[in-house]
């Protein structure tokens, strides 16, 4: 059960959320990016308004300055972005973002790790998913597969979103 200090603070986060999708992929298109579309379906269906989806491909300079375009954009509270997270050499999303983060969201990943355990047993410890603060803003990775979007987005992301924004803001 949550304290009542988090009651309160979800209390006063705003529902109305606007975000930004980013997909790093060297393949996929907006047609074939199956995660990005999810992740755009699952915060239409809460709610919460896309100011924009994009892809780019596995290389950390188009990321980091797709990253910090979303940012700039006075409408976007959050940047949520899927693929390249994992331990390959081309996976170089995490270390794209870090770099911008004034401030960690350890959390988020150690959590994404342990609900990902019960449905993947060890494996999960390949993830790195992130999330940080940037500014007033948030920044949350998940992995490029549909599977591990909808565990990121629904047990998650979803439900913390409005506080993690409001939390960032302040």
């Amino acid at each position: 059960m949550p304290s009542e200090s988090t009651q309160q603070h979800r209390k006063e986060a705003n529902d109305s959320v606007f975000v930004s999708i980013l997909t790093v992929s060297d393949t996929r298109t907006l047609e074939t990016d199956l995660g990005g579309k999810l992740i755009e379906e699952l915060c239409l269906e809460r709610g919460f308004s896309i100011v924009e989806r994009a892809i780019v491909t596995d290389d950390e300079t188009p990321i980091r300055s797709k990253v910090n375009d979303m940012l700039a954009d006075d409408q976007c509270d959050a940047v949520l972005i899927t693929g390249g997270t994992g331990l390959a050499a081309r996976d170089c999303t995490v270390d794209a973002v870090e770099s911008l983060y004034d401030g960690m969201i350890p959390g988020y990943g150690e959590l994404f790790r342990m609900l990902s355990y019960h449905d993947i047993g060890p494996a999960s410890m390949l993830s790195r998913a992130s999330g940080g603060r940037v500014g007033q803003k948030i920044v949350l990775t998940m992995p490029g597969s549909t599977a591990g979007v909808r565990l990121a987005m629904e047990k998650l992301i979803l439900p913390e979103l409005p506080h993690l924004v409001f939390h960032a803001g302040k």
